[in-house]
């Protein structure tokens, strides 16, 4: 994680408390640089609830002029850490495809 000056040491990070730490759920993605910094927020757009007959949910969406998007979170970094962070999240998605092609095969695990 960290290396200091030319002793060439490194000290690894432990995440703590990532338990505890609420899940939200996140559907839209804005991204945006700032004075060089990259600003990613993930938000929450929840579609509203249409009721009554078809032809009376057609009536009602066509009153909406928006859907709100809620911000869950903001995180900035710089650049080289937005490359780190998708990296983080491409070996993600290889596990996700990875573990889905092992429930199909009907071996769950490593």
């Amino acid at each position: 994680m960290a290396e200091a000056g030319s002793e060439g040491f490194e000290i690894s990070g432990v995440w703590v408390g990532v338990d505890e730490t609420p899940i939200v759920f996140a559907n839209q993605f804005l991204g945006t640089v700032f004075e060089g910094e990259v600003v990613l927020t993930l938000g929450q757009a929840t579609p509203p609830a249409l009721l009554g007959t078809p032809e009376q949910q057609l009536e009602q969406a066509r009153q909406l002029n928006f859907i709100p998007i809620k911000p869950m979170t903001r995180v900035a970094m710089n650049v080289a850490r937005l490359r780190e962070f998708i990296g983080v999240l491409q070996q993600t998605v290889e596990n996700h495809e990875r573990q889905g092609q092992q429930a199909r095969e009907g071996g769950i695990g490593p």
